[in-house]
């Protein structure tokens, strides 16, 4: 069982957060109940870390924890070991004691593209919805971040985060809650929210978008990032099953709907801050994630183009400002 006690003393101590207590207690309590497979096994290994006060951690140019003298060959293989156990590991990379997480994604390429167009998050609260293991939370702290909160369903992520937590000193400027956004009370808390690779999972997309405005006090920022389609004001894909082999997708609007569907959701000052393909260097398989990654989900013939025959995956960063 976990155990959210401090969570919840956190946001005791914060009027803005305060009203959390009324509900998220009851629904964590039954995220506890859900019964999940692997989780048994999981909370098992995440027990074999123990916490530790690392003489070095790094996060603002890359996550990482070291000591001064090295883990001995034994301790480093075990602990390489255990942590192994927790695969796939999906966001990253982690370097942790001379280990190194080299995940599926370059995550640290997507923080790179995302910094320059930012709001400083110097003494910021900070939501990260559909944060996965917590990647970006740990860079955000490492930006100056005063409070990291991330949501994320995902028993496996909320075993890694907390895992990396371990061994981090069990830090307590950043929290991972197994919920969804949908979840979450509206508070106007957070300075900055994220929300990054979620809106083509939402079946409202305009929906998610007020759901992250109700989270920001006013003229708080919101960073988004998403799947993107080339196109004008109208362009507007809808995948009929899949698309690169992902189920559960729906709407992906060109850069410029999406800014006009931002500006009808009560945001100003829209940016449309990047836009890239996504390469196969940035998504890949991996000894740490060894399921298929974005080289099998395209074309062999034509990767420009995914395997069902849309628009190979391109994302976009937009930036803007709760009105």
């Amino acid at each position: 069982m976990f155990d959210f006690a401090n969570f919840y003393q956190l946001i005791a101590a914060d009027p803005a957060l305060q009203p959390w207590l009324n509900t998220l207690p009851a629904r964590l309590t039954d995220w506890q109940n859900q019964a999940h497979g692997d989780s048994d096994r999981w909370q098992r290994t995440l027990k074999k870390i123990s916490s530790s006060h690392p003489d070095i951690i790094e996060l603002k140019d890359r996550v990482s924890v070291t000591n001064h003298e090295a883990l001995p060959d034994g301790e480093k293989k075990k602990l390489e070991s255990i942590l192994k156990t927790l695969h796939p590991w999906r966001k990253g990379p982690y370097y942790l004691h001379d280990i190194h997480i080299d995940t599926e994604w370059r995550s640290d390429w997507k923080w790179d593209r995302v910094l320059p167009h930012i709001s400083p998050l110097k003494h910021r609260k900070v939501l990260d919805v559909g944060c996965g293991n917590g990647y970006h939370m740990w860079r955000m702290l490492g930006e100056g971040a005063q409070l990291c909160i991330g949501v994320d369903p995902s028993h496996l992520f909320l075993i890694q985060f907390e895992a990396i937590r371990k061994l981090m000193g069990n830090d307590q400027r950043t929290h991972l809650l197994p919920l969804g956004i949908e979840d979450i009370p509206a508070s106007e808390a957070f300075d900055t929210v994220f929300s990054m690779g979620v809106l083509y999972h939402r079946r409202s997309p305009l929906e998610h978008l007020q759901q992250l405005r109700n989270q920001l006090v006013p003229g708080g920022e919101l960073v988004l990032e998403t799947l993107v389609i080339e196109g004008d004001e109208n362009a507007v894909l809808v995948p009929v099953d899949r698309y690169a082999q992902m189920r559960n997708v729906y709407f992906f609007p060109s850069s410029k709907a999406l800014a006009i569907w931002l500006e009808k959701s009560g945001f100003t000052d829209i940016v449309i801050a990047d836009e890239s393909i996504t390469t196969t260097d940035e998504q890949r398989s991996t000894t740490w994630m060894t399921h298929n990654s974005l080289p099998d989900y395209l074309d062999p013939a034509d990767p420009s183009k995914t395997v069902e025959g849309y628009p190979a995956p391109r994302r976009a960063i937009l930036v803007a400002r709760k009105s």
